[in-house]
């Protein structure tokens, strides 16, 4: 049995760019059309206890860094007030961290990035 809930299942998916499981077992959009994909089911579904604590570490920090990136809408509206000026970069430097930090998970679980992350090849059919 997976120690992983279902919403960190999703949550890794997702932060390794990769589409929604789904619900069905069939359908022309499965992962299990896609090496890939399965790939990191597997992985999933087979990691040791210690890289369980791992991957929920990684879960932490993303969703944080996730948090981060949506809430820089918060001073897009200010350039400068007083004495403090916005970091014009700010969006682009914490979506960079995020992505990096997101490649990083790739790398821990062995699976390619996900074709939704930036600059991500699309998945090989078998």
């Amino acid at each position: 049995m997976n120690p992983l809930t279902e919403a960190e299942l999703v949550d890794l998916r997702r932060f390794c760019g990769y589409p929604a499981y789904g619900a069905a077992p069939t359908g022309m959009q499965s992962w299990r059309y896609f090496q890939v994909y399965g790939l990191l089911e597997f992985r999933l579904n087979n990691l040791s206890i210690a890289e369980v604590a791992i991957a929920r570490r990684y879960l932490a920090s993303l969703t944080s860094l996730e948090f981060a990136v949506a809430s820089t809408s918060d001073n897009l509206d200010t350039d400068q007030a007083s004495m403090w000026s916005r970091n014009k970069n700010e969006l682009a430097d914490r979506i960079r961290l995020f992505d990096g930090w997101r490649t990083r998970l790739c790398g821990f679980l062995g699976v390619p990035p996900g074709p939704a992350m930036p600059n991500a090849s699309p998945p090989l059919v078998v």
